[in-house]
C-alpha cells in the first residue's frame, strides 16, 4: 500500500542520520548561523567545508567538528572572488569526491543600510556582491559538480526582509530580494538534473552581529516587537537549512522557507 511504504520510509529516515556520507559545502559556516549548521550537519552524518573568510572562526569550527569524531575541512575563502570560490570547491572535491549540498549563507545587513535616497552607493553594491554575486559564484562552481554527481541540494539565504516592506534597509532589501529570484530561476533551470534549489528567509536571528544591530540600527529592534513567537535562535534556522538539505525535501525545488516567527504575517 503507497500509505505503508510512505510511513516506512518516514520511519527509515527518523533512524538514519539524515545527511549520512554526503558531502556539504557551507559558505560563512566558521560563526552565527552559518557555524551551528556545521555542527549540526555534521552530526547529521554530513562530510563538511567549511568556506570562511575569517581564518580564527574557520579553523574553531573545523575543529570541533573533528573534536567531535566528524570529518571536515576549512578552506579560507572569500565569496566575492571567483578564484576563491573555485579554489574552496576544488579543495572539497580534492578531499572528498563530490559535493552534495551547498548551503550560501554568507550575508547579512548592516548599520550603514537606509533607504534609497539616503543609504550610500558602496553600501548598495556591497551587498550585492556579498549576497547576490556571492551566492551566484557559489551555484556556478558547484553546480557542475552536482551534475556529475547526478543532483544534490542548493539552499541561498535570504530574509523576510525579502518577502515584506522593512523600512531602513533597501540595500539589503534588494540583494536578498534578487537571491530569491534567482533561487526559482535555478530551481526551474537545474531541476532536469535532480539538482533542488531553495531558499531559507529567517527574520532576524540572535547570532553575535544581530545582538549589535538590536542596540544600534533603530530598525531591527522595532520589527521583533511583530514577532508572535519570540525571537529566532540560529538552531531554528539551522534546522530549516537540514531539512532543505535532507532528503527528506525530495520533491522540494523552488520553495522559500521562512523562519520569521510570523513577522510576514503579522
Amino acid at each position: 500500500m503507497p500509505a505503508q511504504r510512505a510511513v516506512r520510509a518516514l520511519d527509515q529516515w527518523r533512524i538514519a542520520l539524515r545527511l549520512k556520507d554526503k558531502v556539504a559545502l557551507i559558505t560563512g559556516g566558521g560563526a552565527g548561523i552559518g557555524r551551528v549548521c556545521v555542527e549540526l550537519f555534521a552530526r547529521e552524518g554530513a562530510r563538511v567545508v567549511i568556506a570562511e573568510y575569517d581564518t580564527k572562526t574557520g579553523e574553531a569550527a573545523c575543529e570541533a567538528v573533528k573534536k567531535s569524531g566528524h570529518s571536515g575541512i576549512f578552506v579560507q575563502t572569500d565569496v566575492t572572488k571567483a578564484e576563491s570560490m573555485a579554489r574552496a570547491v576544488d579543495r572539497a572535491i580534492a578531499k572528498f569526491g563530490r559535493i552534495d549540498i551547498l548551503y550560501n549563507n554568507v550575508g547579512g545587513s548592516t548599520v550603514a543600510d537606509g533607504p534609497v535616497t539616503t543609504a550610500p552607493d558602496e553600501e548598495f553594491w556591497r551587498k550585492m556582491t556579498v549576497d547576490v554575486f556571492g551566492t551566484w559564484l557559489g551555484c556556478r562552481h558547484v553546480i557542475p559538480h552536482m551534475i556529475k554527481g547526478g543532483g544534490g541540494s542548493i539552499i541561498n539565504a535570504t530574509s523576510m526582509c525579502a518577502l515584506m516592506g522593512t523600512p531602513g534597509k533597501d540595500a539589503y532589501t534588494a540583494a536578498k530580494g534578487a537571491v530569491m529570484a534567482l533561487t526559482r530561476s535555478m530551481a526551474v533551470e537545474y531541476g532536469p538534473h535532480k539538482i533542488r534549489v531553495n531558499a531559507v528567509a529567517p527574520a532576524a536571528t540572535l547570532t553575535e552581529r544581530v545582538k549589535k544591530l538590536l542596540d544600534s540600527d533603530g530598525v531591527t529592534a522595532k520589527i521583533a516587537e511583530n514577532y508572535l513567537l519570540g525571537f529566532v535562535e540560529p538552531i531554528d534556522v539551522a534546522n530549516a537549512v537540514l531539512y532543505l538539505a535532507s532528503d527528506e525535501a525530495r520533491v522540494t525545488t523552488g520553495h522559500i522557507l521562512a523562519v520569521d516567527s510570523g513577522i510576514t504575517i503579522s
